[in-house]
């Protein structure tokens, strides 16, 4: 699970809003779907997560981005 929202994160870290929104609410769809978590208050506490996890990867995503950009100057 956290490999995979921080891949998406680093994927997709360009476009952060929209990466964390998705993470939020694709995330939780998926445990939905999957019937790995009904609807209950664990259903939240999985998309904070997601888009805790997903952040991790856009962060990083971010810094490498602006070190390159800096090295160019």
């Amino acid at each position: 699970m956290i490999p995979i929202l921080i891949l998406f994160g680093l994927v997709f870290g360009r476009w952060w809003r929209s990466a964390l929104a998705v993470a939020a609410v694709g995330w939780p769809a998926l445990l939905l779907a999957t019937n790995t978590l009904g609807v209950e208050p664990r259903l939240l506490t999985a998309a904070v997560l997601a888009v805790a996890n997903t952040s991790v990867g856009v962060l990083i995503h971010q810094g490498v981005r602006r070190l390159l950009r800096r090295r160019q100057e």
